[in-house]
């Protein structure tokens, strides 16, 4: 199983000189969340920036 999170650096908010700042948002938000998901394969959700644009996603694959 592999847990995969895609984020478009040119999309949204994250583009730009505050890219980093960006991220950094997204990566703080899913990774406190994480505890509170089930985690099973075929689980995805869309990642958002913070204008609430779709910017990415993370999935539970098999391997």
């Amino acid at each position: 199983m592999r847990f995969v999170l895609e984020v478009d650096l040119d999309a949204g908010a994250l583009v730009g000189d505050r890219r980093g700042d960006e991220l950094g948002r997204i990566l703080r938000y899913w990774g406190g969340s994480m505890k509170q998901l089930p985690l099973n394969p075929g689980d995805r959700q869309d990642l958002r920036d913070s204008d609430s644009t779709a910017v990415g996603e993370w999935r539970v694959v098999d391997a």
